[in-house]
């Protein structure tokens, strides 16, 4: 907990960080980087507000969370505190499920903390900014030399040793093409085909997203009776 918290001169800056995203929100900043995704060709569709909303939380209820607590129980890995790591390490990082709201800094944080189950949808998201995939391989360079800021914060945390040379590895091929098999998490193949199919990338997840009621009323509706995932969203 001492490592990812890091020295208190951290502090002013993670909760400046974390006020900024809730600066971001009321200004409503995602429209812009969702439409630069649509712009190049990464995104298709483009979901309102309340659907954005429900889509996030049946991503993370659905995909994100159980995708983690099975991944934690395979390796030992108690789920709640290593949420806690999270927290002390970058309260901002728990603060954007779809990532559209957050910066190119953010995202490659959050990135480099922990083992995604699959990369592509958050190195699809950093196509939102100029320079950012190279950034993120300039990161993850310093993080495998020990040089990275970060990087005892963040080494308290990523669940295997070896993932950031994975992640560098995929952002390598990434950059040459873009459709370049992503390295999935060890416990998604065979248990969550499906979710990953949907949530995996951007693209279909912001079609499932779209696919979800356009108004207010319906997006609470929708996640209210809505107990179980299916990529039509009509399984109530």
């Amino acid at each position: 907990m001492a490592r990812a918290a890091q020295s208190p001169a951290t502090w002013p800056g993670k909760l400046r960080r974390v006020g900024e995203l809730m600066a971001r929100y009321r200004r409503g900043e995602h429209r812009v980087g969702l439409e630069r995704l649509i712009e190049r060709g990464i995104v298709d569709v483009r979901p309102n507000d309340a659907q954005l909303f429900a889509g996030a939380i049946d991503m993370l209820r659905f995909w994100i969370s159980p995708a983690a607590a099975d991944y934690y129980a395979e390796r030992g890995i108690d789920y709640t505190f290593h949420q806690v790591l999270r927290l002390l390490d970058e309260p901002a990082s728990l603060g954007d499920p779809i990532g559209l709201f957050s910066t190119a800094d953010g995202i490659i944080g959050h990135l480099m903390q922990v083992v995604h189950a699959n990369p592509r949808y958050d190195l699809e998201l950093l196509c939102m900014h100029d320079g950012a995939l190279e950034e993120l391989e300039r990161q993850l360079d310093a993080m495998l030399a020990g040089t990275h800021p970060r990087a005892e914060s963040i080494g308290a945390i990523v669940e295997e040793p070896d993932y950031h040379a994975r992640l560098r590895d995929y952002v390598l091929a990434f950059r040459r093409d873009p459709t370049s098999p992503p390295p999935l998490r060890t416990n998604i193949a065979g248990r969550f085909d499906a979710l990953e199919q949907t949530f995996g990338s951007i693209r279909p997840a912001m079609r499932y997203f779209a696919r979800l009621p356009a108004s207010w009323p319906g997006a609470l509706q929708h996640l209210v009776t809505t107990r179980h995932f299916s990529s039509t969203t009509d399984d109530h």
